[in-house]
This record gives C-alpha cells, sequence and structure tokens, in this order.
C-alpha cells in the first residue's frame, strides 16, 4: 500500500457511498487494513479529502496549456467546460472540489492567466473572470449533482424546461459576453490615452 493507493481507492469508495458515506473506518476495510495505518499516508480526513480533489481533477489537469496562436475565447470556454466535464467525472465530485486550494496546480493556473493578459485581457479581468467561471462551474455541477431527476422532473406549463448542460452553457456565453466587452473598453480606453500621449493631449480619431 502506498499513497496512491490509498487515493485511487478512496475515490473509488467515493463513487459507490458517496461523499457523506466517505470514512477512514470504511476505506481501512477496502484496502484490507486496520484503521489507524491510514494515519501514516494522511493525519486527518480534511487531509485525505483535499488529496482526493486534487487525484479527481488530474483529467482537467492534464488538458494542453493555451499557446500564443490558440483564440482566448475559444480557450476560456473550451477550459470551463473542461473542468465542468472533470468534476462530473465523479460522484459528488463538485462537493469534494468546493472549498479546496489548487496548491497542486499553481503553475498551470499562472500559465493560463499569461495567456489571458497576453491576449489583451486586463490582469484583474482576466483573475476575476476565471474565478468567476470556476465558481460558477462548481455551483452548476452542484445543483447537477443533487438534482435525482436529472433535469427531467416535470414543471408546469408555462415554465420552460432547461437541462442542465443548456443553463450551463448560457451561463458560460454572459461571463464571456462581459469578459470580452471589458477587454474591449480596456482596449479603447488605452488605445485613447496612447492617442493623447503621442499628440500632446489633441485627441485623434
Amino acid at each position: 500500500m502506498n499513497r496512491e493507493t490509498v487515493i485511487t481507492e478512496a475515490l473509488g469508495l467515493l463513487d459507490e457511498v458517496g461523499l457523506d458515506a466517505v470514512s477512514t473506518r470504511r476505506l481501512a476495510k477496502r484496502l484490507g487494513v486496520e484503521q489507524p495505518s491510514l494515519y501514516w499516508y494522511f493525519r486527518t480526513k480534511k487531509d485525505l479529502l483535499a488529496a482526493m480533489a486534487e487525484a479527481a481533477m488530474a483529467p482537467h489537469a492534464a488538458q494542453p496549456l493555451p499557446t500564443p496562436g490558440d483564440d482566448w475565447r475559444d480557450w476560456f470556454l473550451e477550459n470551463t467546460r473542461s473542468f465542468r466535464r472533470t468534476l462530473l467525472m465523479r460522484r459528488d465530485g463538485a462537493r469534494l472540489h468546493a472549498g479546496t486550494t489548487p496548491t497542486g496546480d499553481l503553475a498551470r493556473i499562472r500559465r493560463k492567466m499569461d495567456f489571458l493578459i497576453t491576449s489583451g485581457v486586463p490582469e484583474r479581468d482576466a483573475q476575476m473572470a476565471m474565478l468567476a467561471a470556476g465558481r460558477f462551474t462548481v455551483g452548476s455541477v452542484l445543483e447537477e449533482q443533487a438534482d435525482p431527476s436529472h433535469g427531467t422532473a416535470a414543471l408546469p406549463a408555462d415554465v420552460p424546461a432547461i437541462d442542465h448542460e443548456s443553463a450551463f452553457e448560457a451561463g458560460l456565453a454572459l461571463i464571456l459576453d462581459g469578459l470580452e466587452q471589458r477587454t474591449a473598453q480596456g482596449r479603447r480606453t488605452s488605445l485613447s490615452s496612447n492617442d493623447r500621449l503621442t499628440t500632446g493631449g489633441r485627441h485623434v480619431q
């Protein structure tokens, strides 16, 4: 038994019984060991859950990083969709992830931020947009994974039926639209400032 084996089996247990039923006692029984032996690898259940959350993000973390030739809008959409797909791969994936700090992925996050900024997105807007998209995605998946009807529940005739994926895509598009507008506004402001600097303060169209 090693740390990777413990995490793998813990994720398997999560898929079988759900987050609320995951315990070190059940995990030890699954591994065929005594419960105290798990403390060699994880001092607390919180430590175990943090390691599980990081491991569960492996499919998203394996996605290619953006390159200078990529369109930042297309990348922003696909990056967020990849995050959603990864959360949905695990039972209670969004609950497992919520509240965690991705310390093992900081280098990749910096690369992504640098790509957005280099593409012309204002730094603060890039930071807030990535944060907003991430939290929106976690919230969307929380709702989806908590829905026992999987979006098929009967609704009153005057209430439009919107499946989870369509609702996610609509919200994601609104986030991107807002970011595009902020980016365009920032470019106009920057161009206007440059014009004033290069013409001695006289405005040039």
